[in-house]
């Protein structure tokens, strides 16, 4: 199943990029992660808690980051298993300077196997897009924080979770 999308972020381009590789803030932002650690030239294992609808579970597996081009591109590729099934991703990420903000594009491919399919392709599909929804405005909680400790304050990481990022995207 293809996904793709776009997120306007008020945030310099270079301070994302940094956000969207670093492990802790991908951790706390990646919707239903549990843990992220690295494991190697480009790959993080993780443990991820999830689901479509009524079916739930925890999938283990990892992510890799390539293609590389800072502060503009990467790729990532995402392949974890669980009870409910399996989900496997590969996609692009493209960061674009518009003024104040950053144009972040993203398009793959998604697949998802097991008990967790049955719920139907066009569940899945807005899951999907909803966690890309939720995982962009992680990120860009986490933008604000930092820009506001750079300009004097202290950092403190936001909290971070399904309803304040959804409130986040509602006050957007």
């Amino acid at each position: 199943m293809k996904i793709d999308g776009s997120h306007a972020i008020k945030a310099p381009r270079v301070l994302l990029y940094q956000l969207m590789i670093d492990p802790e803030i991908l951790r706390r932002c990646v919707p239903g992660c549990q843990s992220l650690e690295v494991a190697g030239d480009g790959y993080y294992k993780m443990t991820l808690k999830t689901g479509v609808g009524s079916i739930k579970g925890i999938f283990t597996g990892w992510i890799k980051l390539e293609e590389m081009r800072e502060p503009e591109h990467y790729k990532m590729t995402v392949d974890a298993k669980g009870l409910a099934g399996f989900l496997k991703g590969e996609g692009s990420i493209d960061l674009t300077e518009e003024g104040e903000e950053t144009l972040v594009n993203y398009t793959g491919e998604t697949g998802v196997g097991g008990t967790i399919a049955g719920v139907g392709q066009r569940m899945v599909h807005s899951t999907a897009k909803m966690f890309a929804g939720q995982f962009f405005t992680a990120i860009e909680a986490e933008a604000v924080a930092i820009v506001k400790a750079e300009e004097g304050g202290q950092y403190t990481p936001p909290k971070q979770g399904f309803i304040r990022n959804t409130i986040r995207q509602i006050r957007k």
